[in-house]
């Protein structure tokens, strides 16, 4: 089986990144009109866009709830860049659920959240290694953060199960190519003790860990496709729990495709936020596309994740504004309509329609 598998024939639910927030996705949904085993009187699919995990307080349920949905046909799903670095081994931020060397450093900010149990730790690395990276029908696209033509070829004769094996030998490529860059960045290191962690410690620009990320991003098909296209940033801003150089850029603008894409991974609101608040220092990449519009050079593209990765935060300022302005969302295809996880249902907006009007 490929890394790009078919989608279902029928109407679909596709549902944005849940980070761990279990009870907004069981909310979810009853108001989509699921029953408990996944099933729904009309026929309709689940089908998930990744970043299960992470941040939220029940990481392990969410997971336990999408694998069960999967195997029993109820469900598809693609990997996020979460579940990548789960599956690299990569102990971030927000992911104290999972390694034991991030439980304390995450407490701080996510605390309170439930631990997977040592022993189940194998089959969830297992079941997430049977997932694919993107979804494709005729009429709809499903992909983590980018669908780029030549980075989908480069995935589509590789076999699930691979990504890792894959990724290793992409980064080890890349690593030869970056040659004298990886001892520019041990020298920029040394140089700015506090290292690139602390929100409260702003090291400067980084020239060398920029060519490097951008290199580590780009040469990587399962990068880009799992956490976007990005390129050298203007300047220093903290995103994701550490200071980053490199930062991401609106692909959509470039998408020529007539098909529709729908992804998650960028964030969107309907309310004014201050990004910061919630670890994302980096670019709005929806400041001027309204919450529910279509987006992209054919308005084709949408983004369906509504920030329910921020519900940490706000539990710590203002616990009654949780699922106001942090809202977990399914994309109804092909009604092109939202529901999100309060109850309440919204039409999509036709971007192209609307920047018509404007013009």
């Amino acid at each position: 089986m490929s890394l790009i598998q078919q989608l279902p024939s029928g109407p679909l639910d596709i549902i944005g990144d849940v980070h761990g927030e279990y009870e907004a996705l069981i909310h979810l949904f009853k108001h989509l009109g699921y029953e408990d085993d996944g099933s729904h009187r009309d026929g309709r699919k689940l089908v998930f866009v990744g970043d299960f995990c992470d941040r939220g307080p029940d990481s392990p349920a969410v997971l336990a709830l999408v694998e069960r949905l999967v195997k029993a046909g109820k469900a598809m799903a693609v990997l996020g860049n979460h579940e990548m670095n789960l599956l690299r081994g990569s102990a971030k931020d927000g992911s104290g659920w999972f390694f034991d060397e991030r439980q304390a450093k995450d407490e701080p900010k996510y605390a309170p959240f439930q631990r997977l149990a040592e022993e189940k730790k194998a089959d969830t690395i297992a079941f997430l290694l049977s997932l694919p990276i993107a979804l494709e029908r005729a009429d709809v696209r499903v992909v983590h953060a980018a669908w780029q033509h030549e980075h989908i070829e480069a995935i589509r004769d590789l076999s699930i199960g691979s990504v890792i094996e894959h990724d290793e030998r992409w980064n080890a490529e890349t690593d030869l190519l970056a040659g004298e860059l990886n001892a520019a960045m041990q020298d920029e290191l040394a140089s700015y003790p506090p290292g690139l962690e602390d929100p409260h410690q702003e090291p400067p620009f980084m020239p060398a860990h920029a060519q490097h990320d951008v290199m580590i991003q780009m040469r990587n098909s399962l990068r880009v496709l799992t956490s976007g296209v990005e390129r050298e940033w203007h300047s220093t801003f903290y995103s994701g729990g550490k200071w980053r150089f490199v930062g991401r850029v609106p692909w959509w603008n470039e998408y020529e495709s007539q098909v529709p894409v729908i992804v998650g991974h960028y964030w969107r609101r309907f309310s004014s936020f201050d990004r910061a608040q919630v670890g994302k220092g980096d670019a709005d990449l929806f400041e001027d596309t309204k919450p529910s519009s279509w987006h992209g050079k054919h308005g084709n593209v949408f983004c369906v994740d509504f920030s329910v990765g921020g519900r940490w935060s706000a539990r710590k300022k203002n616990p009654l504004s949780v699922s106001t302005h942090h809202k977990l969302a399914a994309l109804r295809w092909p009604e092109r309509s939202l529901q999100f996880d309060d109850g309440h249902v919204q039409s999509t907006d036709s971007f192209q329609l609307a920047r018509n009007m404007a013009e």
